[in-house]
């Protein structure tokens, strides 16, 4: 069958899904999108733009039964006389403003150059909170060398060259033990990789290495949008990432899987519902706010007719159920509820996705929603064309044609 048949077949977004098993690291992800169809040549030409003298350096390699990519970055040797001046080896590092203008100085898609630095902002933001110092004054050891910089700008690459719109992750697993860094031996977990996966599901994987290294959580916090088992799909292309070679119960490799969805793909989602007999009306605004600003998916309210025939409310969050806590919390202190209900759902969503189009009136958000059979509907953010519509004294339907027509374009 060709691919193009293929993709006919199966119409829907492309995914990826990261088996973190053995857990993640920058070049264990390279390694595996790699392995799994990425073209090396598309990847060193990206590369290339970010103005930073290197070269990738891509084995066959096995780890226990299976075979992966191994990727690593080769620096340039440096002459003698100009060692005590080198100070970006692989052990030396940079301070975040230079990794900052390296990313924004690059010849990068602009999508790829703001995903790298988010990702680096991940790392920089976890060091200043485990060492109590300011971002700007972070100073990236290990993870500021080169092969760093090549990493994060090949993950965010990768996923742009292969098209991917949506990311998912089994739970990574964390080994344990120390390991030795530039501050000396530290536990496993290491402290800024801890710092970087709060909120991120994780599992024990009962091996005495360092599984997860910052740059793989940072990789795994930024591009993943649900941890969870693998999703429905049509398999396209599996890859697998090697690590270092270890000695222990399974083979240090991630594993990719790509594919595409049906159209209709399926998640969880938790319902937090409480009943109010005293809420002030016009309180519900700032509640509503409180509960997006935390996580929320949808906020709503109906009229109840309470006990001794009291009217009253309930009012419903739905969210994912990482966010079960952080909601419940907004509930109790914006509210005089003193219990919350929490259900959870298997719940059946059309793929989507937001982008920014140009206009006549200026820019606007308009979220993309895809059928089933492959159809692409767009739906203009409607606070952007409101404020698009009293900025230039325009009636509202046509900002919000105006943005359908452009993304439609």
């Amino acid at each position: 069958m060709s691919k193009k048949k293929r993709e006919r077949a199966a119409p829907g977004a492309r995914v990826l899904h990261l088996d973190t098993f053995a857990g993640c690291a920058g070049n264990m992800f390279l390694g595996a999108l790699l392995d799994a169809g990425l073209s090396r040549h598309e990847l060193e030409d990206d590369l290339q733009g970010l103005g930073v003298a290197h070269r990738l350096k891509v084995s066959r390699v096995e780890r226990g039964a299976l075979a992966a990519q191994y990727v690593d970055v080769a620096l340039p040797k440096v002459k003698k006389k100009d060692k005590k001046s080198h100070s970006h080896g692989h052990g030396h590092g940079r301070h975040w403003a230079e990794i900052r203008d390296v990313l924004e100085q690059a010849k990068l898609d602009p999508g790829v150059r703001e995903t790298a630095l988010a990702i680096f902002e991940e790392i920089g933001r976890a060091e200043a909170k485990v060492h109590g110092i300011e971002l700007e004054k972070v100073h990236f050891h290990e993870v500021g060398a080169v092969d760093a910089i090549v990493d994060v700008a090949g993950a965010a690459i990768a996923v742009a060259r292969l098209g991917i719109e949506r990311v998912t992750a089994s739970p990574p697993a964390l080994g344990h033990g120390t390991v030795e860094t530039q501050h000396g031996r530290l536990p496993l977990p290491a402290p800024a990789t801890l710092e970087i996966l709060k909120g991120i599901p994780t599992v024990p994987a009962h091996i005495e290495w360092e599984t997860v290294t910052p740059t793989g959580a940072a990789i795994l916090k930024v591009l993943v949008d649900e941890f969870r088992e693998l999703p429905a799909m049509t398999v396209e292309a599996i890859g697998h990432g090697a690590g270092n070679e270890r000695e222990g119960p399974m083979p240090n490799v991630l594993r990719a899987v790509v594919g595409r969805t049906a159209g209709i793909e399926a998640d969880r989602v938790v319902s937090l519902e409480a009943n109010l007999d005293d809420l002030v009306p016009e309180h519900f605004d700032h509640l509503m706010e409180r509960l997006f600003d935390a996580g929320a998916l949808d906020v709503g309210i109906q009229h109840l007719q309470m006990k001794k025939n009291r009217p009253g409310f309930l009012i419903r969050a739905l969210a994912r159920p990482a966010d079960r806590i952080a909601l419940a919390r907004i509930l109790f202190s914006e509210s005089t509820t003193a219990g919350v209900r929490s259900v959870e759902y298997d719940r059946l969503v059309l793929h989507r996705k937001q982008i920014q189009v140009k206009t006549r009136y200026g820019k606007i958000r308009v979220k993309i929603v895809r059928s089933p059979d492959g159809r692409s509907e767009p739906s203009p953010e409607y606070d952007d064309c409101k404020a698009a519509a009293r900025k230039h004294d325009a009636p509202l339907r046509d900002v919000v044609r105006a943005a359908e027509k452009a993304a439609r374009e």
